[in-house]
């Protein structure tokens, strides 16, 4: 398999594995969806890592298999591309990206759709499509310009260029650079953390700061509203509360 979900301790690591710069063809988009939906499903996956390895974390589309392809094939290709990324942005739970060598193309649209990027110091990001003609077409455009604005995207997609890791830190293309080695660590220890915490809160969290982003304040006010009242029925609720006031912050063993 190109994509495996390998899960312990609550955390599930969406590991690519198609050696030797994990290239997004066909076949690993569609097993990228079927594992993002596992992951979704399980209810022993409590938190999420991407992860493509020590060497390399993505280095985009297979551009040999969409070389072949005309405009027919990519018109009828496309929704499904886009679904597989979609996938994995809509996991209700925390995915942190493990970033290290290159994420390019389709490997930086997928460290888009995580929550939290942790990037090594050897990662390279960018968005060349236009050196082929093209634009991102996995939700680059969109994802990327939420996350850094819109000129900063619009500067990283015009120009195609990769950024080092301490560029990526700078623009908020990664939120925190470690040495090489420890990205995976790094990146398992922030998803082990959250998933120990209250999953139907964190699940609300993460809804409602997706939904805000893609809609007028007043709509997404009005799901945190929903959601915050809602989380009122749950037990981790009674739980954090208690905990709060009887033991003070931070204690709270959630269920």
């Amino acid at each position: 398999m190109t994509v495996n979900l390998e899960v312990a301790d609550g955390v599930g690591t969406i590991r690519l594995d198609r050696p030797p710069m994990n290239a997004l063809d066909i076949a690993t988009q569609d097993r990228l969806k079927e594992v993002a939906e596992e992951a979704t499903r399980r209810e022993d996956v409590r938190a999420v890592v991407v992860y493509g390895g020590e060497k390399v974390f993505a280095a985009g589309a297979d551009i040999k298999e969409m070389q072949a392809m005309d405009h027919t094939a990519m018109v009828l290709r496309a929704r499904a591309l886009q679904d597989a990324f979609t996938a994995v942005a809509r996991i209700p739970k925390p995915v942190v990206a493990a970033v290290t060598g290159y994420a390019l193309g389709g490997g930086c649209e997928l460290a888009l759709c995580a929550d939290y990027r942790i990037a090594g110091e050897n990662a390279k990001l960018g968005q060349p499509e236009i050196l082929l003609g093209l634009i991102p077409g996995a939700g680059g455009t969109q994802r990327l310009a939420r996350l850094v604005g819109p000129s900063r995207a619009k500067d990283l997609i015009f120009t195609g260029r990769m950024v080092k890791a301490d560029e990526a830190l700078t623009l908020g293309l990664v939120d925190r650079v470690v040495p090489a080695d420890e990205v995976y660590t790094q990146a398992h220890a922030w998803a082990a953390k959250l998933a120990q915490g209250p999953a139907l809160a964190l699940r609300a969290a993460k809804e409602s700061v997706d939904t805000g982003l893609e809609t007028d304040i007043d709509t997404g006010l009005a799901v945190e509203r929903n959601w915050f009242a809602g989380l009122f029925a749950t037990a981790d609720r009674e739980i954090g509360m208690r905990s709060f006031v009887e033991e003070g912050p931070g204690k709270a063993t959630f269920v």
